[in-house]
């Protein structure tokens, strides 16, 4: 029987806590074939007994439509117990089964027991700002449309609950996300808009409509965005925060691991002050959310009679003052041009169309990349924040 397979006959099982299938939540590690004999381990944290019975039938069910006489053994197990293993197994310097190749791709040294609830995402990214008007959310969309044109997988998370703007930007007013049945729970698809998945709770109400809502509601949202919502595998998941430091950055980093976070602010010193404010929440010890960088919006204008003469308008320098005192880069300057407000309005962001602005963000999002990276190379992912600190 052929490993690869196996593999392709396991995404075709959900898995019951992501909505997406087994293999891109990681929940499936250890795979061995003797014959007619399979066997792997299998993560079930959290599932009830009922599900983990269904589950363990449906994962033999797809296998044996591929191999009729295959005997399907499934180690139902936690992701504390197979840690467990792994360390006895390193300790007693038992590492051929690590040594073979069929098995790179099922078999870690740990696994993250920090309870993420989007395995199947490489990386999360928090825009944020210090106050509204800077242009974060237009930085952020842009920034997610840019990353899917140097090809990756890309999802847009709008965590801005007063003043949600996704829907606008992306041409989807009045669009509803779609349910998908999980296990006989209802659980949300993100919306498809040039290539990324959106999710806004700006699909739940109308433009008109007043959003109020309290911290423990607000926490409610993001909980729902979070783990009700079946994003498929993605490479980058952009999440554009409201400006400040309030409950729903607090939310984000009781919920999710956060690789970094991109601070957005313009030139001038009213801006700064309050983007260092929001800078430093995320430098806390107890949230410990890296800083990827500084985008500066608003740098400087360029009129059409005088196309190489900069106006800084709202002064000058701001973003690299901002960056130093984070400890860290400036990783664009992004100008004020009228095509970027008509092709906000218009649903059409900027980077899809030609043009100057087109480079200015692929250029952001080559930078981002190469931050995110690097950051990935030299430290351990973000722990989640512990509710009870």
């Amino acid at each position: 029987m052929d490993i690869e397979k196996i593999v392709s006959a396991l995404k075709n099982v959900t898995d019951p806590l992501t909505g997406v299938d087994l293999i891109a939540s990681k929940k499936v590690y250890n795979i061995n074939v003797d014959g007619d004999h399979v066997v792997f381990d299998l993560i079930v944290n959290d599932l009830e007994p009922i599900m983990k019975g269904e589950l363990n039938m449906r994962t033999i069910e797809e296998i044996q439509k591929v191999y009729p006489n295959a005997n399907v053994n499934v180690n139902m197990i936690t992701k504390e117990v197979l840690n467990a293993q792994k360390a006895k197994a390193q300790a007693a310097g038992d590492n051929e089964q690590e040594k073979k190749e069929e098995y790179k791709t099922f078999v870690q040294p740990l696994l993250d027991l920090s309870g993420n609830p989007l395995p199947q995402v490489k990386n999360i990214i928090a825009i944020a700002s210090g106050k509204g008007g800077v242009g974060k959310s237009t930085v952020a969309v842009n920034l997610a449309l840019a990353l899917k044109e140097l090809g990756y997988k890309v999802g847009l998370l709008d965590g801005d609950m007063y003043g949600p703007s996704i829907p606008t930007m992306l041409k989807l007013q009045g669009q509803r996300p779609d349910l998908k049945k999980v296990y006989g729970v209802d659980k949300l698809l993100p919306i498809e808009a040039y290539g990324i998945y959106a999710m806004s709770i700006g699909f739940f109400v109308n433009p008109e409509q007043a959003i109020v809502l309290r911290g423990p509601k607000l926490d409610g949202v993001m909980k729902q965005f979070v783990k009700d919502v079946v994003w498929p595998d993605l490479d980058y998941m952009i999440i554009d925060l409201p400006p400040g430091t309030g409950d729903v950055q607090l939310s984000l980093v009781q919920l999710l691991s956060v690789t970094g976070a991109i601070m957005v602010t313009t030139p001038q010193q009213v801006a700064l002050d309050d983007a260092v404010k929001a800078m430093h929440m995320f430098m806390l010890n107890n949230v410990d959310v890296p800083i990827l960088g500084v985008v500066e919006n608003m740098s400087w204008f360029s009129c059409d009679e005088v196309p190489d003469k900069k106006f800084y308008i709202f002064g000058h320098g701001g973003g690299k003052v901002l960056a130093q005192k984070g400890n860290t880069d400036l990783l664009g300057q992004i100008p004020i041009i009228e095509s970027i407000r008509k092709a906000g309005d218009n649903g059409l962001p900027g980077v899809l169309s030609e043009g100057p602005i087109r480079d200015y963000y692929l250029d952001l999002a080559a930078n981002v990349d190469k931050q995110t990276q690097i950051r990935n190379e030299i430290a351990q992912p973000t722990k989640i924040v512990d509710r009870t600190s």
